[in-house]
Parts: structure tokens; C-alpha cells; sequence
């Protein structure tokens, strides 16, 4: 049976290839709830969850083409220190997490510290480089 256009509730935990953790439902005690094949979800989890059934569980890996694409330089954002909470504990390659639309996280990588205290940011983040897995529900 297809959940093609249902709305469908489903917790996940997203992972990179080297098994960090990037997002999370169960740690928010939520899980996501969206209209399955609506375009509200990346490519590569909308194809995951269209033919699942309650209280199914998988595990799937996106591609980087299925889930935020390949690794774009116009995408590298540069922040004033002073707005980044912490800056004197955070380190190039460190991943962090800035709130997106809506208060989802949007993970990131420190790319750069610079001179002039400005700080860089690779965005949309780490997966961007890498494919990753998430565990679904």
C-alpha cells in the first residue's frame, strides 16, 4: 500500500557515513509529520517512507543526489564572530547545528576560522560532502 500523498507521521535518526549524528526525532520526543511525495521532505526520504507500513522499521542510506545535492562553494556562508554563541570553543571542522525555518536544525561545518574575526560556514553542512542514513519508523 503506498503512502503516496497521506499524512504520515515517522520518527528518524539521520546519520552521516561515519556514523555521526546530525538530527533526530526521538530526541526532540516527536516524531516528523508530513504529506508523503509532496515535495515537503528530501527526495531520498520520501521514497523511503511511501511504501512503509505502521510501525515498520528500516534502515536506508541517501545518496547526496537523493537527499541536499553535491557540495556547492555559493553556498559557503561567512558569519561576524559575535554572532556565533561560543565562538572561543568552536574549531574548524567542528559540525554545528543553526536553526532553519521553522526551528529545524540545519546542520553545518566550520570551514574557516578567519582573520578579522568572521567566521566561515559550509552550508547546508556535512552532508553535503558525504551521503547519509537515517532510521525510520
Amino acid at each position: 500500500m503506498s503512502n503516496e500523498g497521506k499524512r504520515v507521521r515517522a520518527h528518524y535518526r539521520g546519520t552521516l557515513d561515519d556514523g555521526t549524528q546530525f538530527d533526530s526525532s526521538y530526541d526532540r520526543g516527536e516524531p516528523l509529520e508530513f504529506t508523503c511525495c509532496a515535495h515537503q521532505m528530501i527526495p531520498g526520504f520520501d521514497a523511503a517512507v511511501k511504501d512503509m507500513e505502521v510501525g515498520e522499521k528500516k534502515t536506508v542510506h541517501i545518496p547526496c543526489a537523493e537527499a541536499y545535492g553535491e557540495r556547492r562553494e555559493d553556498l559557503v556562508m561567512f558569519f561576524p564572530a559575535a554572532q556565533v554563541p561560543n565562538i572561543d570553543q568552536i574549531h574548524v571542522d567542528d559540525k554545528l547545528a543553526l536553526s532553519g525555518a521553522g526551528g529545524q536544525p540545519v546542520p553545518v561545518t566550520v570551514a574557516r576560522r578567519g582573520p578579522g574575526a568572521r567566521e566561515r560556514f559550509s552550508l547546508p553542512g556535512p552532508f553535503l560532502r558525504r551521503s547519509w542514513h537515517s532510521l525510520r519508523e
